[in-house]
């Protein structure tokens, strides 16, 4: 894709759960990827719901997504120790501690050459301890702005009150784009604010027939029972996709327009050699 108008157009999936949301991502690229610069989705929860298998982050490569952020769930995959140092597509939250296996932030370049700095990060509200992110994201909004002016964030966190002042707070500082994820539901706030898109949740990509992509059985059963049985992946015949597509100038890194996307996939298609959720 050649650079037009002097911006590129960039779309970032909200959180992937399972196969159903796998294959939505996969079928939805393989109309749109033209389209599109550059390609980020969250994929803490793309196996079985919960983690990142090697095997699933190849098969992302090969639908044409450039970076896969991820957040509280990355290591809930025992392989991900296996091969995270050599993922170079792959970023876990750069706010947990120092000497934790993983990078936080990286820098991509297009097929056209533009360079596009990616920090991914952890709220800390009602989710485990980690390091702060304020600091952190200044800190690394000022190294990459060094280098390219396109800066974006995967804000992972649980309390819209921490996503929307993280908002603010970044915008100040100069980000491209700060897209909230975790809650799996998409927020109808998108907006741009002092040269910054914004939203609080982009939702999730999976199952339709669940709660957030999740087993509307299991989900009810800990609800009434209050016992922590395991959650599984919601199946069904339709999946739905979730995602934010953007459009930032290169030479300023302005975002010039934010846009919400939502939209259905039939399921009815298998993959015999695929068993996992």
């Amino acid at each position: 894709m050649t650079i037009e108008n002097n911006k590129i157009k960039i779309i970032f999936f909200g959180d992937i759960v399972g196969k159903p949301g796998r294959f939505a991502v996969r079928d939805f690229l393989a109309s749109h990827k033209a389209e599109y610069d550059f390609v980020i989705a969250n994929v803490e929860n793309a196996s079985h719901g919960f983690g990142l298998t090697e095997k699933n982050y190849n098969e992302f490569l090969e639908y044409g997504i450039d970076c896969m952020t991820n957040g509280n769930h990355i290591w809930d995959k025992k392989d991900i120790y296996t091969y995270i140092d050599n993922a170079d597509k792959l970023l876990r939250p750069i706010n947990y501690p120092k000497g934790t296996r993983g990078v936080g932030s990286n820098i991509f370049e297009t097929k056209a050459g533009v360079k596009i700095g990616v920090i991914n990060l952890l709220g800390r509200v009602f989710m485990n301890l980690v390091d702060s992110p304020w600091e952190i994201a200044a800190e690394e909004i000022k190294r990459i702005k060094e280098i390219t002016p396109i800066v974006i964030a995967d804000f992972h966190a649980e309390a819209t009150a921490e996503k929307i002042c993280f908002g603010k707070y970044c915008a100040e500082l100069g980000l491209s784009a700060l897209f909230g994820t975790h809650t799996h539901v998409q927020t109808a706030d998108e907006c741009i604010t002092n040269g910054m898109a914004y939203i609080t949740d982009a939702g999730f990509c999976g199952a339709s027939d669940g709660v957030i992509g999740m087993d509307y059985q299991t989900s009810l059963s800990r609800f009434l029972t209050a016992i922590p049985e395991r959650y599984e992946v919601a199946q069904g015949k339709t999946s739905q996709i979730n995602a934010v597509e953007v459009e930032i100038n290169v030479n300023t890194g302005n975002a010039l327009s934010i846009k919400r996307i939502f939209c259905n996939n039939n399921n009815e298609e298998e993959d015999a050699g695929e068993k996992e959720n």
